[in-house]
């Protein structure tokens, strides 16, 4: 009953509070107009989802406090968690309200990028470090201090860079929330970590809630808000707990390949890797003719398989081998896109 009402309420907002959301976006010009190729629709859209996106997590978050008694029995690292917890909701806090500015104002990508350090340093600040990794000849790999900030640093920026970039196709980068979030639940209650499961669990409801009104043809875009609230969400609830760095370079391996693939491409040709283009493999397909629905329904296939895979193999060589298999596999995928399809300028 507990995770059943954790991830019912926040749907429910969800469903509920997104269309009045899009309306307040209309009202007040909250509005993304088709401009740039890269840019798919054809009327102006409202485009200030992370409000529905965040209010219903935050709810979430406090109902799961009132009902999971604040017990050492069931949060068994209790002042570190509730630490770790201030500072996921601070630092989703922050890059939700930049978001919003550029939802209205169009912020160039450096004040963004300050946007993400300053809540990544939240984060790190709270005690959500990566301070090891499991190690796939057994054991666990511990980083020292120094280093352990930095590769926290560069995993949620890459996280929080990966859905704002994935997020190019109406419902593309909400359903592979879901499906990232499902997945971590799953794995944080198999370790039996009770109230650190409820929080994917919590966004998965909220992004399932906001998904029939993002699906295509969408009503109303998760914009900068929803795009950097979601990935910082991701970021720090797959570091929390410990054990599921695999797991999310699993499910989320083919748009995490996909941002480097471009990162690279970009200063090749060079230009600014912040820059937005239509490179991206979703925009490759959709060049190659394969329709919109079908590109993020296939999108949606890739990271459940290998989000299952992360919850079937267990650790150690065989996670690490389906990693490698991910990585070649999307490499040829991005490479034959890219020979398939060309952007245009």
């Amino acid at each position: 009953m507990l995770y059943l009402t954790i991830f019912v309420v926040p749907l429910l907002l969800a469903l509920f509070l997104t269309p009045l959301v899009e309306r307040v976006a209309r009202r007040f010009g909250f509005l993304d107009y088709p401009r740039e190729p890269r840019h798919l629709h054809e009327a102006p859209t409202p485009k200030l989802g992370g409000v529905a996106l965040f209010v219903p997590f935050l709810i979430a978050i406090g109902l799961s406090l009132i009902l999971l008694p604040l017990t050492l029995e069931a949060r068994l690292d209790l002042p570190h968690e509730l630490r770790r917890l201030a500072g996921v909701i601070v630092g989703s806090l922050v890059v939700l309200l930049v978001g919003i500015y550029d939802d209205k104002r169009e912020l160039s990508p450096w004040p963004q990028l300050l946007a993400q350090f300053l809540a990544a340093g939240v984060a790190i600040l709270s005690g959500t470090v990566i301070y090891e990794i499991a190690s796939p000849f057994g054991g666990l790999i511990r980083f020292p201090t120094w280093f352990a900030i930095a590769f926290t640093l560069f995993w949620l920026l890459g996280m929080m860079n990966t859905v704002n970039w994935l997020d190019g196709l109406d419902g593309l980068a909400a359903g592979i929330t879901v499906i990232a979030s499902l997945i971590f639940f799953v794995h944080s209650n198999r370790l039996g970590q009770v109230s650190i499961a409820l929080l994917p669990l919590a966004l998965a409801g909220c992004a399932l809630g906001f998904l029939p009104y993002n699906f295509y043809p969408a009503r109303l875009f998760m914009g900068t808000s929803g795009a950097l609230f979601l990935g910082f969400a991701l970021g720090t609830l797959s570091i929390i707990g410990g054990a599921k760095a695999a797991t999310a370079l699993l499910v989320l391996g083919i748009p995490i390949l996909d941002v480097a693939w471009q990162i690279v491409n970009r200063l090749r040709q060079r230009r600014s890797p912040l820059r937005g283009d239509r490179g991206h493999l979703h925009h490759r397909l959709l060049d190659m003719g394969i329709s919109h629905r079908r590109v993020v329904l296939l999108f949606y296939l890739l990271c459940a398989s290998f989000g299952g895979l992360a919850l079937l193999l267990p650790p150690g060589l065989y996670k690490l081998y389906a990693l490698l298999v991910l990585g070649v596999v999307a490499v040829i995928v991005l490479f034959l896109a890219a020979r398939e399809s060309q952007p245009p300028d």
